[in-house]
């Protein structure tokens, strides 16, 4: 090596909210970032779902050093109050702040492996005195680059999880990929539209992307006779499964959850509850015919949807020592604050740099990933804990551990593990809980939701 450790760039794998916005951060502070971007283009991930809205506004969408860096550019905040779709955040924020950060940028690069110089994951020995190696594979071949530090925002978008209720795949569902989807369909597109026409589609979770689908399902309803959507939730219903309605901080998502309710409610979706997906078959016509764990059979379906949420890609980070909760695959210090097993209204208390932070120092999982397993993550999340990361990589403790967030809350108690429980949902869980949302008719036109990469989770999606 010619050059200190110090000199050397940080890496930051993935150019979504993020991992933009934390290479800003490190543009404002004087630290040369190198942004891996797997897609052919920047927010690559969000580009896949452009069609829908967001829940959160752009005023909780835009990254403060990105917008410092935006604004020699002539570029103009959009109206802070309004909700951008996918496809309006990818160009009109994030593919600009990728276009200022110039060669600071790498798309078609997938990183396969991060490790320490000449240290595998076992070698104690100078180990924090070595940079890393980033190794990643481009349409030229194989490249690697050395870093002082690796920010991993690379999101969850690219693993969801099964329909099965184990975390496996359930039996058949590999064998029906034909017509399984992991995301929410774009139901304006023709082509994908009359694939759900006139269908009847099972759309399996029980978080906001389940809500978009069911209620686009339901507008398509209306035109389209003989479409109909099954629900199916591994819980029971009560007043806390479709969100907080007006009790949600965030208005437009527990809106979200209330056209859900509407679909349900008009008899566009009928509600499967306590249903632990086993297999799906096909029967003797083609169609797809789910099986329950407790033996139940459901009538066949056309088309599945699965929205269970998504997991982290670890495996390019074997060789680096991570501390990581067993069951959320968050890091070690922040799983008690997200987990979805214990009683919550949705809030996230304040976190940086410190809960971030791993046996290989140096390393952080930030954005969607940080959360695991989690489902309620939300971009201003992200923007805050990359504040705070860069701010400890430049040793400016000062700055990193001053971590001030408060995000909105749902409005409803209780998490994923919870409500796995049926008889959980037939309970009055008391506490800060909202009562039952009160049903009011809402188009699909209004804000909705998908899971997204990076920094989407709470503004657009659920599991």
């Amino acid at each position: 090596m010619t050059t200190t450790t110090a000199d050397l760039p940080v890496v930051v794998i993935g150019a979504g909210p993020a991992g933009l916005a934390a290479a800003a951060h490190l543009v404002e502070r004087g630290i040369e970032p190198l942004v891996l971007e797997a897609g052919p283009a920047a927010a690559s991930a969000v580009r896949e779902w452009s069609h829908v809205r967001l829940f959160s506004t752009w005023g909780e969408l835009t990254d403060p050093a990105a917008e410092k860096l935006l604004a020699p550019t002539g570029w103009t905040k959009p109206d802070a109050t309004a909700y951008p779709s996918g496809g309006d955040w990818a160009e009109l924020y994030l593919q600009r702040l990728a276009d200022v950060l110039g060669d600071h940028v790498r798309v078609g690069a997938t990183v396969t492996g991060v490790s320490r110089t000449g240290r595998d994951r076992i070698v104690d020995a100078d180990r924090e005195t070595q940079p890393f190696v980033v190794h990643f594979t481009t349409a030229d071949g194989e490249e690697r680059v050395f870093a002082r530090a690796v920010i991993d925002a690379s999101g969850t978008w690219t693993t969801p999880s099964p329909a099965g209720a184990s975390g496996l795949a359930a039996l058949g569902e590999n064998a029906a990929a034909d017509r399984v989807s992991y995301r929410v369909p774009d139901l304006e597109d023709p082509v994908i539209r009359a694939r759900y026409a006139g269908k009847r589609t099972a759309v399996i979770g029980s978080g906001a992307s389940a809500f978009t689908a069911l209620a686009t399902l339901a507008d398509v309803a209306k035109d389209e006779p003989g479409t109909h959507a099954v629900w199916i939730l591994r819980r029971g219903l009560s007043g806390s499964t479709f969100g907080g309605g007006e009790a949600d901080q965030l208005p437009a998502r527990g809106a979200l959850g209330l056209a859900a309710k509407a679909a349900v409610d008009n008899g566009y979706a009928d509600a499967v509850t306590g249903f632990r997906t086993e297999s799906i078959q096909r029967d003797g016509e083609g169609r797809l015919v789910l099986a329950g764990e407790d033996g139940r059979r459901l009538d066949p379906v056309d088309e599945v949807i699965v929205l269970t949420g998504f997991r982290p890609d670890l495996s390019f980070l074997s060789e680096i020592r991570l501390g990581l909760d067993e069951r959320l695959q968050a890091p070690t210090e922040l799983a008690p604050l997200i987990d979805p097993n214990q009683h919550s209204c949705g809030t996230v208390y304040p976190h940086g740099h410190q809960e971030l932070s791993h046996p290989e120092a140096g390393v952080y999982l930030v954005g969607m990933k940080s959360y695991g397993r989690a489902p309620t993550f939300l971009a201003m999340t992200g923007y805050e804990q990359v504040r705070s990361v860069t701010a400890a990589i430049a040793g400016d403790l000062e700055s990193a551990d001053r971590v001030e967030l408060t995000l909105p809350e749902t409005g409803v108690c209780g998490g994923a593990g919870l409500f796995d429980d049926p008889a959980a949902g037939q309970a009055d869980t008391g506490g800060c809980c909202a009562p039952a949302p009160t049903l009011v008719q809402i188009g699909v036109g209004a804000p909705a939701a998908v899971v997204a990469e990076e920094g989407s989770a709470g503004d657009c999606c659920g599991s």
